[in-house]
């Protein structure tokens, strides 16, 4: 059916490798429509997981401790940590815009993740 649909020719030799052939690629395909209906239940269901009540108490609270730590900061420590995670901008790209050394710059970063992990509680594990 499949060679009839496609227009495909073949040689009365070759039916069973065309078989073979036709068979791989429906599982193929199969196989693919499965796994991408998993991924999509499993994000919806984190999605869930997300927006429930609890998770969002406890989002909140983190957000309210991350604006204060970072009002704890200096203004020159909060720009060059704004840049970095919000902008995506990397550490020489930071030091030219702001026209500062690159060394300026990791410094200022290294003191604002300390402050930040000092402030948050937050342990490495």
């Amino acid at each position: 059916m499949k060679v009839w649909e496609k227009g495909l020719t073949y040689h009365p030799k070759q039916t069973k490798a065309l078989l073979y052939k036709v068979a791989k690629e429906m599982w193929i395909s199969q196989y693919r429509k499965i796994e991408t209906a998993k991924k999509y239940t499993l994000s919806l269901s984190l999605k869930q997981d997300l927006y429930s009540p609890d998770k969002a108490f406890e989002f909140e609270e983190l957000k309210q401790a991350y604006e204060k730590a970072l009002g704890q900061l200096s203004e020159k420590q909060r720009e060059v940590f704004l840049m970095n995670r919000m902008e995506q901008l990397t550490y020489k790209e930071i030091a030219e815009r702001l026209s500062i050394s690159v060394k300026t710059v990791e410094k200022r970063m290294r003191l604002t993740l300390q402050t930040l992990r000092k402030t948050l509680n937050y342990e490495r594990q």
